[in-house]
């Protein structure tokens, strides 16, 4: 079956930075795309970032562009997910997720998804 599993998370301040890694298995890897999707209290899952895992072709939300890069091993079958200047409005639990394509992903999740279990991510002075 398929397995998403985040690590990474943490607390870190304003400005700061975090890796975060998804480690995967059960699924034929270059068959799909894999992403994050983040959620924050109260709000809707936003797509940030996905990336294909046969030509490591990459789309990002706007809100995240130019901080956040997305980048895979195959070798390893894990993505990363690196977040340079980190602001409190980035705080939200960061799901690992795989889908048929990134337009499904980001910037809004549609149909089914898989995800991992999260990981929490708390911009905080």
């Amino acid at each position: 079956q398929v397995q998403l599993v985040e690590s990474g998370g943490g607390v870190v301040q304003p400005g700061g930075s975090l890796r975060l890694s998804c480690a995967t298995s059960g699924f034929p890897f270059n068959d799909y795309v894999i992403g994050w999707v983040r959620q924050a209290p109260g709000k809707e899952r936003e797509g940030v970032t996905c990336i294909s895992t046969s030509d490591g072709t990459s789309y990002s939300a706007e809100s995240v562009k130019g901080r956040f890069a997305i980048s895979r091993d195959n070798a390893k079958r894990t993505v990363y997910l690196q977040m340079n200047s980190l602001k409190p409005e980035d705080t939200a639990v960061y799901f690992c997720a795989i889908h048929f394509t990134c337009e499904r992903l980001v910037p809004e999740p549609r149909g089914f998804p898989s995800y991992g279990q999260g990981t929490q991510v708390t911009v905080s002075s």
